[in-house]
């Protein structure tokens, strides 16, 4: 009777942390959108995506969480463009800092407090040097830009907890502290994830390859997944859901063809919002897979609406053709080195 009751209580006390969850979601990240899309400053498509993560992944806000936060969009900039300047002229050079730097987000990645310090860092490693190579200028520009949309980002993040923070008691918050791997299994999953991510990457910047920002972005947020226990069907789902979204991405568009007014992309993207947000938060251990659907949305749509080119289909079908073979090639690696390494302990 007494178990009954506690249940009773724990239900009551999470019900209403997880529909404040789901709003503070929707409103956050329809409200960032609005903002991206309706200003329109470069890469202002980021905010709303750096919001989605920084929600889901962060439901609970502390001074650390919030101190993580800004380090992760500041710091990680700067060392991007740290990096372009000058350093682009050598590319041996420029190709094992970004190594380096990969390495220590893989590294960083497998300890929760400091995933997204890692995602962020290994986005601006790969993007800001690449736009280095081609047009110096424009590299700057990323990077201040993507400064702007991540501190954006930080600030509705802190904003969204403020208007709906969590009611569930402390108890309930409270979670024990996982346990890291030791500090050689660390370096030993950070190495393989590097050896199965970097030669696509170099491949990318020695070719120098048209429209490859978001496939590169797209390698290294997949690629940090492969650090992990069943990366490989992970990756799948991943590589999935992040066709699903680009498809929906698609829908939104023609859609918006049909009519073009503002406020029917807001409320838009607040229903696809809502749908994700419903699916986020009623099943945690699939947050990611949804995660990641809502993400490839809000970035295909939102570099086909901050582009001057309307051919979204083209543009679309170029970057979903890259992602798709980038992750194939990624999970077929990784199957043979798991592979490879289950025959040894076999044998």
């Amino acid at each position: 009777m007494s178990d009954n009751s506690m249940s009773l209580v724990s239900v009551n006390a999470i019900q209403p942390s997880v529909d404040r969850r789901i709003t503070r979601f929707v409103l956050g990240v329809t409200v960032a959108a609005a903002l991206a899309y309706g200003i329109n400053w470069g890469l202002s498509f980021v905010m709303p995506v750096f919001l989605a993560k920084f929600l889901v992944d962060k439901p609970v806000l502390t001074r650390q969480i919030f101190d993580e936060l800004f380090l992760a969009m500041v710091a990680t900039v700067l060392i991007g463009l740290s990096i372009s300047n000058g350093v682009t002229h050598y590319p041996l050079v420029l190709l094992l800092l970004v190594g380096l730097l990969m390495f220590s987000a893989y590294y960083l990645f497998m300890d929760p407090e400091w995933n997204l310090f890692a995602t962020i860092l290994i986005i601006s490693a790969l993007l800001i040097p690449y736009m280095g190579i081609i047009n110096p200028a424009a590299s700057l520009f990323l990077g201040k830009a993507l400064m702007i949309s991540g501190v954006g980002a930080v600030i509705m993040f802190v904003l969204m907890h403020c208007l709906f923070p969590d009611k569930a008691p402390q108890s309930v918050k409270a979670k024990l502290k996982p346990v890291l791997p030791l500090s050689s299994q660390r370096t030993k999953e950070a190495l393989r994830a590097l050896m199965i991510s970097f030669p696509v990457i170099a491949f990318f910047y020695y070719f120098q390859i048209n429209g490859a920002l978001l496939t590169l972005a797209f390698i290294g947020i997949l690629s940090l997944q492969i650090t992990g226990q069943k990366s490989v069907k992970l990756s799948a789902f991943l590589l999935l859901t992040n066709s699903i979204g680009g498809i929906l991405a698609v829908i939104a568009y023609e859609l918006l063809v049909t009519v073009p007014w503002f406020p029917f992309l807001v409320a838009l993207i607040a229903l696809f919002t809502c749908i994700f947000a419903n699916k986020i938060y009623s099943n945690p251990l699939k947050a990611p897979i949804w995660s990641g659907a809502l993400t490839a949305l809000l970035v295909v749509l939102g570099t086909a609406l901050s582009s001057e080119s309307k051919e979204i289909d083209v543009g679309f079908y170029t970057r979903i053709t890259q992602i798709f073979l980038a992750g194939i090639y990624m999970i077929f690696i990784s199957f043979l080195l798991e592979s490879r390494n289950k025959s040894k302990h076999d044998s």
